[in-house]
């Protein structure tokens, strides 16, 4: 690691935070579907079963949309992981460089994952506010969404914590989109300072030249 310039260290440590957060976001929207019976409830709404005395799912959104969330983020977990296992592993070996052609990919990938992000951030925030104002609405007894989580459930559901599931997952996302804002930026930084850079090792010239130079230089004497 000690061969990376500061500004590489600095963009792993995002891509780990990038790792983190992808995991939770994913993690969180599977969990949420799961505890609905694979229903994909953003967009959707709940109501209350006056004769089981419980709530259940009203309508719902397509599977394949908390799928697409989920996808999404372990896509940009399993990319983060990647890049941080390879430049510790290329730090190890005295390998580090970054070649003007792979610094094109990864600002083209950072914009690409900032983008999917964004999308993923409106659709989990503005599906989740419509589930509770559809559900608010539907059922009077209850006044916001934290609400829905303290009532019994009809059988297979389970949402005791699907609002924080939600939230969590949303939160994760924004963070994620802010980090990706940063190592686009850092990216860009390192573009315009020169988009090759390698470690010294001890083959390199300039590693030998330096070592065998001595410090002070001796003026010749004449014989």
């Amino acid at each position: 690691i000690m061969a990376l310039p500061w500004l590489v260290v600095l963009e792993l440590v995002l891509y780990a935070g990038c790792f983190i957060c992808g995991i939770i976001t994913a993690s969180s929207v599977t969990i949420t579907q799961g505890e609905f019976a694979g229903s994909c409830m953003l967009y959707g709404s709940f109501q209350y079963n006056k004769t089981a005395l419980a709530v259940g799912v009203g309508t719902s959104s397509a599977p394949s949309l908390c799928h697409f969330l989920s996808a999404m983020s372990v896509l940009v977990a399993v990319y983060c992981f990647s890049l941080v296992l390879y430049w510790v592993y290329a730090s190890c070996v005295d390998e580090v460089k970054r070649e003007r052609v792979w610094m094109w990919v990864s600002l083209a990938v950072a914009g690409v994952f900032l983008f999917f992000l964004l999308v993923s951030g409106c659709v989990l925030r503005i599906g989740r506010d419509t589930l509770c104002q559809a559900s608010t609405k539907d059922m009077l007894m209850v006044k916001s969404c934290q609400d829905i989580e303290r009532q019994n459930w009809t059988k297979p559901y389970n949402g005791a914590q699907f609002y924080s599931s939600l939230h969590n997952a949303e939160t994760s996302v924004w963070v994620n989109f802010f980090f990706w804002v940063l190592i686009l930026a850092l990216l860009v930084v390192q573009r315009r300072q020169g988009s090759e850079f390698s470690g010294l090792s001890g083959g390199d010239p300039e590693w030998s030249t330096s070592e065998t130079e001595p410090i002070f230089h001796r003026s010749s004497r004449p014989h």
